[in-house]
């Protein structure tokens, strides 16, 4: 649901695209995801095997589920990740890993299946006769446990490949990340800031926090600028490091014009980094967990965080009434802020005696959430206390397990 104040979006700038042939509208600074979600849809995609309903989980680069489809014939790409697609006028994207339909998909009788489908169970059933496996049995397991599907034809689109070199590469800039450069840039140093989304702050995009006196996200903007401003510091948008090597060797892919509706001629659509670095910081900030229980794969389920983002950042509420779960205090934040945007927030907090701000919002503490009921999409929770149970209709449960270091690359060097 459309906020109608509020968010970092371009509300002057309506922007038109498709999803499984339907139109929808959005706006400038949209995200795929975001703008699905505005659209009040929430089931984007099926599950791997058993083709389960699917829903937006996160608001970033980790998204499990929203996986899409883009293009046509050579330029057909699978498995692109809708929260990190940046809305373009006529972006046309199609779901994946259904057959008819993504609401009517004839596969999901395999979940029907399920007690009988166990892991691994094709690898001793399907065995004989042996003639069968490539012409029969590999051909239709393929059909039902894949994801997207390449077109098979050679890709014509422009990829480049080129090399940089700095004092400091500073990956990720989120508040760390833009200290670190704006330190280093205002030494002297020939400095390179490398960050996967169109738009840097990290969670300062994300959050209803002030930093000296005034909206976070207008400090990441002025710091930003300062550094777009140093002849010796570049800042790299749309930008993943995605290895890290000896001899101080990092790997970059930066998205060049993904993001346009019509790239200018001659302009890569991609570019591969090799980036030699005297130095360098992480500052790539951390990954929320989720909390299992029954029933947390409901399109309707989503991170906590991913809720407050889309609605700090997107102007969108991930439903009318929302259930907040949790077994620490970040999950206070995102039941507070709801509340303050009048959404109507149940928060169902694992800790007896638990005591913060949730704004407006009604508090459960001593509970967790046992089930959860719907199939295109949440209708109820089911929420267990040392009193009993109790049914909440809601139509998102935002989940929010605590706080996870992103520190994969550092792992590539062998540190623990």
């Amino acid at each position: 649901m459309r906020l109608s104040t509020g968010g970092l979006i371009d509300r002057d700038t309506r922007i038109s695209f498709s999803f499984d042939g339907r139109t929808f509208q959005g706006y400038g600074g949209d995200t795929l995801a975001s703008a699905l979600l505005g659209n009040e849809v929430r089931l984007v995609a099926r599950s791997f095997k058993y083709h389960r309903p699917r829903g937006i989980v996160t608001a970033g680069s980790e998204e499990p589920s929203a996986l899409v489809t883009l293009g046509e014939g050579a330029a057909q790409t699978p498995n692109l990740r809708a929260t990190m697609l940046e809305l373009y006028p006529g972006l046309a994207a199609r779901s994946q890993n259904r057959m008819l339909s993504l609401r009517h998909d004839l596969l999901a009788v395999n979940d029907l299946l399920a007690p009988f489908l166990g892991a691994g169970f094709y690898y001793k059933t399907f065995m004989w006769p042996p003639a069968f496996w490539e012409r029969l049995y590999e051909p239709l397991i393929r059909r039902a446990a894949g994801l997207g599907a390449l077109s098979g034809k050679p890709d014509e689109a422009e990829h480049e490949r080129a090399f940089a070199f700095c004092d400091l590469l500073v990956i990720g800039a989120g508040p760390a990340g833009l200290m670190a450069a704006l330190a280093a840039g205002r030494s002297g140093a020939d400095v390179i800031l490398a960050d996967e989304d169109a738009r840097p702050g990290g969670r300062m995009n994300a959050e209803a926090e002030e930093v000296a006196g005034r909206p976070a996200h207008l400090w990441a903007q002025e710091v930003l600028a300062e550094l777009e401003s140093l002849p010796n510091v570049r800042v790299m948008r749309r930008t993943t490091v995605t290895g890290a090597y000896d001899g101080g060797t990092y790997a970059a892919l930066e998205r060049v014009s993904e993001h346009l509706a019509q790239p200018p001629g001659g302009t890569p659509e991609a570019c591969f980094w090799r980036i030699a670095a005297r130095q360098a910081i992480l500052a790539t900030g951390a990954l929320e967990r989720g909390i299992a229980f029954p029933g947390n794969d409901r399109p309707g389920v989503m991170l906590a965080g991913a809720v407050r983002s889309y609605l700090h950042r997107h102007a969108v509420a991930a439903g009318r009434r929302v259930a907040v779960f949790t077994n620490n205090d970040d999950g206070w934040r995102t039941a507070r802020d709801l509340s303050r945007q009048g959404i109507e927030a149940t928060l169902v907090d694992i800790r007896p005696g638990a005591l913060s701000d949730a704004g407006r919002a009604r508090v459960i503490t001593g509970g967790q959430v046992i089930a959860t009921g719907g199939r295109r999409g949440l209708r109820e929770v089911l929420v267990r206390t040392a009193q009993g149970e109790e049914r909440l209709e809601v139509e998102c449960l935002a989940v929010s397990g605590g706080w996870n270091p992103a520190l994969q690359l550092s792992c590539h060097l062998g540190a623990r």
